[in-house]
């Protein structure tokens, strides 16, 4: 059975420069969801929107397997981010961000299969966090590269994509700063970690 790697499928959007901002269209895909707010680092509801977002995801990939006989690697997690104040990005004021942590579904799992993993993955976990959903996402024109470093070394990259490159380009913010971790920071040294910064995009009217 051929097992479907995304990170090579979709390497058109997984796969950006270090040090430039390219511009990408991404398309509408299906997501598992979890919404929160405040300081990734210290939140619970963080931790636990994590832990249940990779419990669902694994579940829905074993039953794919056994149900449809398609196989698939579980893609990397996502996030989507806001503030009010989109400099608190910038500034790495934690405290002010909301959130969404996703990660990406291959549209053969149906929703029967999304919710048989939900109850499959709350016999672990208990109740699981209210906003998890399934659902479509996607985001037109983008720009994105890709940040080799600490999530905190970040806030110079977005700085010069608010301050210079999106003036510089004639566009303006048309949806949350996202981020794709492609590596995982319990195994992964903070100096070597690599995440796709993108942020969606439109012609400034």
């Amino acid at each position: 059975m051929e097992k479907l790697d995304f990170r090579k499928l979709l390497k058109p959007l997984l796969n950006p420069p270090t040090g430039e901002f390219v511009s990408v269209e991404v398309p509408q895909m299906q997501f598992v969801k979890v919404d929160g707010a405040s300081d990734p680092n210290t939140a619970p509801a963080y931790r636990s929107a994590v832990e249940w977002l990779y419990g669902v995801s694994y579940a829905m990939k074993f039953a794919a397997k056994a149900a449809l006989g398609k196989d698939y690697v579980v893609p990397p997690l996502e996030g989507l981010w806001w503030a009010d104040d989109p400099r608190s990005f910038v500034t790495r004021e934690k405290d002010q961000w909301r959130w969404t942590m996703m990660i990406m579904v291959p549209d053969f799992v149906t929703r029967d299969i999304f919710e048989n993993a939900v109850a499959k993955t709350g016999g672990k976990r208990g109740q699981p966090p209210q906003s998890l959903r399934l659902e479509p996402h996607g985001e037109g024109l983008s720009l994105q590269t890709l940040h080799v470093g600490s999530y905190d070394d970040e806030g110079p990259v977005l700085a010069r994509l608010h301050g210079e490159v999106m003036p510089n380009k004639g566009l303006a913010f048309n949806g949350p700063h996202h981020e794709i971790y492609l590596s995982d920071p319990r195994k992964t040294d903070a100096a070597k970690l690599k995440t796709i910064l993108r942020q969606p995009v439109k012609v400034r009217t």
